[in-house]
């Protein structure tokens, strides 16, 4: 028998819910009216959470289908922060109820319940607010500096602006990116890098959305590469459309810069998980290192951390990635690392330095909970010796 997916999410959340439900509400002692209006918020929770997906499946307006998936993800974003809180105050009550059986009468248990299951539901508001507040504020920018052994003078000090995960979609919009560009076109870069995940929609839904990236300034111009979920809304429109803006994109191949009389590859390749997809899309960052003349410095555009091993191995000196978002909130992080070998920050591999950005914008729920957004600054200069 043939599996529906949707209806496995369906009693999936159901079920998730009706946990959380089952948990919190007897020891919240809310009283019948009180009660009531909590499972009726649960029960629209699970209601509104799949949103988001409907709204792909479906053909509403775009304003109405926006609307939808912004109520979606916050609810969404809320329940997250709901489940994880009440797991771990199971974990927490189960570890003093033991301790109360070893130790009769030390711990006033009903208090307890009662008293986590109130941290619990003001935990998750807090994370919510707090997170939803980081998300839609301007990403600041993080500078960092990649030193390069045997550097010549004429690349010291060259400047490669990354952004990353940006999500242009439902819920992030024109505005949004506006805010982006010219905080990045004030930073003086001699290069723009995208790592990918710039959309997430058609070409038709956002390219009135996505039209700030033509005023992306730098000496050497905008350079991007594929996301994943460029291949969810019709990878090779996207292509077509960000050349059409004036972005240099790299699939699978270089490009080499000459600055004040130096060379520097400029390489980039398509996501990792692009064949999948589109098998004509395979990453090969062998193919974006060869076929060049000498340079002095190669720089990879990758959008995940995975590429690395591969990057090492094309003799690439600096791989800029992103994909993972940071985590973007707990308890995410923690999950990240079961799929990329980096997950922020500046790392090395052998030889190679990665950068992995926690993103530019977000996915999803418009939550970011120690994990901020970030403009990157990159700057080139010498390895000590």
């Amino acid at each position: 028998m043939r599996r529906n997916p949707l209806l496995i999410v369906t009693l999936l959340n159901l079920a998730l819910h009706g946990y959380v439900a089952w948990r919190l509400l007897p020891a919240l002692a809310l009283g019948p009216l009180g009660t009531g209006l909590a499972l009726a918020a649960l029960f629209a929770s699970a209601v509104l959470a799949p949103a988001p997906l409907l709204v792909r499946l479906s053909n509403l307006p775009t304003r109405a289908a926006d609307a939808l998936a912004w109520v979606g993800y916050l609810a969404m974003g809320l329940f997250s922060s709901l489940l994880v809180s009440s797991l771990l105050r199971d974990v927490l009550l189960a570890l003093l109820s033991a301790w109360n059986f070893l130790q009769p009468g030390t711990l006033d248990l009903a208090y307890l319940q009662r008293a986590s299951a109130q941290a619990v539901v003001g935990l998750s508001l807090m994370i919510s607010l707090v997170g939803l507040l980081n998300a839609r504020r301007l990403a600041e920018v993080v500078h960092i500096d990649l030193p390069i052994a045997g550097l010549p003078a004429a690349l010291s000090g060259f400047i490669i602006v990354q952004l990353s995960d940006i999500h242009v979609g439902p819920t992030i919009k024109r505005n949004y990116l506006d805010a982006i560009v010219r905080r990045v076109n004030g930073l003086g870069a001699d290069l723009v890098a995208i790592t990918g995940d710039i959309v997430d929609g058609s070409v038709d839904q956002l390219r009135t959305h996505v039209a700030p990236l033509s005023e992306l300034r730098a000496r050497h111009g905008t350079y991007c590469v594929t996301g994943n979920h460029e291949y969810y809304h019709g990878a090779d429109a996207w292509v077509q459309e960000w050349r059409r803006l004036g972005l240099r994109v790299l699939l699978n191949e270089g490009k080499v810069i000459e600055h004040d009389g130096e060379r520097l590859l400029i390489g980039g390749v398509t996501d990792y998980s692009a064949h999948h997809h589109d098998a004509a899309h395979r990453s090969d960052p062998a193919a974006a290192a060869s076929g060049t003349e000498p340079t002095s410095v190669k720089v990879l555009l990758a959008h995940q951390p995975r590429s690395a091993a591969a990057a090492a191995a094309a003799g690439f000196d600096v791989q800029l990635s992103g994909h993972t978002h940071g985590g973007q909130f707990l308890p995410w992080n923690f999950f990240v690392r079961m799929q990329q070998p980096f997950v922020a920050g500046l790392k090395r591999l052998n030889q190679l330095l990665i950068y992995t950005s926690r993103g530019t914008g977000y996915w999803g729920p418009p939550l970011r909970f120690f994990a901020p957004s970030e403009i990157t600054r990159l700057r080139l200069v010498p390895a000590p010796v």
